[in-house]
C-alpha cells in the first residue's frame, strides 16, 4: 500500500508491504511494531533503530501527532488516492471562498449531506461518491454556504461534473 505522508513542509511517498517500509526515493527499511499492553506507547523498530512512539489521532482524516522519544511531530498520512482528491479540491479553491464540489473521477453518488442554504465548515463532508468500488467523501475546502445541489443519490457522474456549488 502506498501513502503520502506530510511531516512539517516535507511530503514523501511511502510504500508498506511485506518487505517493510520504503520511501519512494530509497531502499526498503525493515519495520516492526510492538504494542505495550495497557499502554499507549508502541515500540517501533526501523532497520536497526528502536523508537518509543505514542500516536494521537487529531481532528481530520489521516492527521496524527507522533511523540517519538519525547519529541512531537504533527503529520498527515493519506493513501495516494485520497491525497490526489484532496489536492484536486484544493487546486480548485477560489481566492475568496470555498471551491465547488467537483467529481474528481467518474462515479456514482451515494449520498448528499447538504441542502441549498446550509452553512458548511471547512473540511465538512459534502458528498459521498463511489468510484472504482470505493466510497470517497468529498469535503468543503473552506467555510461557506451551499448555493445549489446538482445531484441526488444514484446519479452517475463524469469526471469534472459540478456536484455542489458553494459560496
Amino acid at each position: 500500500m502506498r501513502y503520502v505522508v506530510q511531516l512539517n513542509d516535507e511530503r514523501k511517498t511511502v510504500s508498506i508491504d511485506s518487505d517493510g517500509l520504503r520511501y519512494e526515493e530509497g531502499p526498503a527499511i525493515s519495520a516492526e511494531l510492538a504494542d505495550i499492553e495497557g499502554s499507549p506507547v508502541r515500540m517501533v523498530k526501523l532497520g536497526v533503530h528502536v523508537y518509543r512512539v505514542v500516536v494521537e489521532r487529531r481532528q481530520g482524516k489521516g492527521k496524527y501527532s507522533l511523540w517519538v522519544d519525547g519529541y512531537r511531530f504533527d503529520t498527515e498520512a493519506l493513501d495516494e488516492r485520497t491525497r490526489a482528491i484532496r489536492d484536486l479540491s484544493a487546486a480548485n479553491a477560489g481566492p475568496t471562498g470555498p471551491a465547488p464540489i467537483i467529481a474528481p473521477m467518474p462515479g456514482l453518488i451515494v449520498s448528499v449531506n447538504v441542502n441549498p442554504g446550509d452553512r458548511v465548515a471547512a473540511g465538512q463532508g459534502i458528498v459521498v461518491m463511489e468510484a472504482m468500488k470505493m466510497e470517497n467523501e468529498l469535503r468543503s475546502t473552506a467555510a461557506g454556504t451551499v448555493k445549489s445541489v446538482e445531484v441526488v443519490p444514484g446519479t452517475a457522474v463524469e469526471k469534472g461534473a459540478l456536484l455542489v456549488a458553494l459560496e
